[in-house]
């Protein structure tokens, strides 16, 4: 048994300074180690299995003279009890270690999925369809979580808010989660069941999406079809058919179109601001102009304050755009569906970030995370993807293949 010293005080251990093993008495074998280049470390010289073994406390002054007695006493009951101390806590070391090694997030697992499966797809699209999904729903919620900890609570949490207005997204979604929470358990980043599993799981707590009834607030227009329909409507005349298509292109709302003034546009910025008191959030909304909302602009005659006045130089009413529509004989959509149209677009055609979509629609900022994120209001961002936008609204699918309109920018 190791022979106790004379126990030092902390003044006295804080004087030590000469090179060598200094015994600070307290605890048997319990040393400060002070090599020649000054440097103070605590050893523990101990017996463990009939072997003398120095085991290493940490630093000083970092760990204190109590600090060092605490962690030598604590070793030296380890002993009595049969545990080696020092391959103990290498053995912590190790499970550490691995299990950083093992911990990988949703978003970080889903990204190696996608890789992974990306080369078998026939579909190029087929890829962007699957970040946009989970980049737009999952994401927001889950990504950031380890992949080991996803939990049904979490799985739920993404889905409901849209199983029952956004059905076929929500069952495609569940499914693409269930796959990369398979592909985790395989490759040994979690355990257990797979908590998107539908059948005898998630069956029991979610509606059946073929008995879903869909509900349609705004029947929107699919965005493949958007190129045909913008050819219809720049051949209908009349302030109204001018005022929907400003609309689509800035994925405005109704009323913020139909009370655009001339004094809140600037064509050299290629600004829209709209003021807060005719916002549905009531905070002032920078809306981007795309070179065709640019041109649509510049070919409107200034008659008043008003950009799209009635005959009387007044405002439109809320049924002109639908009266529009209706001569179209597209009376199966509706002129606020089309931000619906510009935010499929974004989710399945684009890889614009989520926010970059909501800050364009001015939709009303979810917590104080988001609104920090957003206090810049990613204009610049936004620039880039309405251009896209206004350049999407001029081209046709036909047959699978896309062809540009006359007159529309590449």
């Amino acid at each position: 048994m190791a022979r106790k010293a004379k126990e030092l005080g902390a003044l006295e251990v804080g004087r030590l300074d000469s090179p060598g093993l200094h015994a600070v008495g307290g605890v048997a074998g319990l040393a400060l180690q002070v090599t020649d280049r000054g440097s103070r470390s605590w050893i523990l010289r101990v017996m463990v299995g009939g072997k003398r073994r120095d085991m290493g406390l940490g630093g000083f002054p970092d760990v204190t003279l109590a600090g060092a007695k605490e962690a030598a006493r604590a070793a030296r009951k380890q002993i009595k009890e049969g545990i080696d101390p020092i391959d103990d806590a290498k053995a912590k070391r190790s499970a550490l270690y691995a299990a950083r090694a093992a911990a990988m997030t949703f978003s970080e697992a889903a990204a190696a999925y996608i890789a992974m499966r990306e080369p078998e797809w026939k579909n190029g699209k087929h890829a962007d369809q699957w970040r946009n999904t989970l980049a737009t729903y999952a994401d927001p919620v889950i990504g950031n979580i380890f992949v080991r900890d996803v939990e049904q609570s979490h799985v739920m949490r993404v889905l409901e808010p849209i199983w029952l207005t956004k059905t076929e997204t929500a069952t495609r979604l569940r499914g693409r989660i269930e796959n990369i929470l398979d592909w985790a358990r395989v490759r040994g980043y979690r355990t257990g069941e797979n908590p998107a599993r539908w059948r005898g799981h998630l069956d029991k707590l979610l509606a059946m999406p073929g008995k879903v009834q869909k509900i349609e607030h705004h029947p929107a227009l699919p965005f493949d079809e958007l190129g045909a329909f913008m050819v219809q409507l720049r051949q209908q005349e009349g302030t109204g058919a001018r005022a929907l298509e400003f609309a689509i292109l800035t994925a405005a709302r109704s009323g913020e179109v139909r009370g655009a003034t001339w004094d809140e546009i600037n064509l050299t910025d290629a600004t829209w601001t709209i003021p807060a008191e005719r916002m549905k959030a009531k905070r002032e909304h920078r809306a981007v102009l795309n070179d065709e909302a640019v041109a649509l602009l510049k070919s409107m005659p200034r008659t008043g304050d008003l950009i799209f006045p009635n005959t009387k130089g007044g405002m439109l009413s809320d049924m002109t755009l639908t009266a529009v529509l209706k001569r179209m004989g597209r009376s199966d959509i509706t002129a606020h569906g089309f931000r619906s149209t510009f935010r499929d677009w974004c989710g399945e055609r684009t890889n614009y970030p989520r926010d970059v979509a909501e800050m364009a629609l001015a939709h009303a900022i979810g917590d104080k995370v988001e609104a920090a994120y957003r206090r810049g209001d990613l204009f610049e961002k936004r620039r880039r993807m309405m251009r896209d936008w206004g350049k999407f609204s001029g081209k046709m699918q036909v047959a699978g293949t896309v062809v540009q309109m006359k007159g529309q920018a590449a």
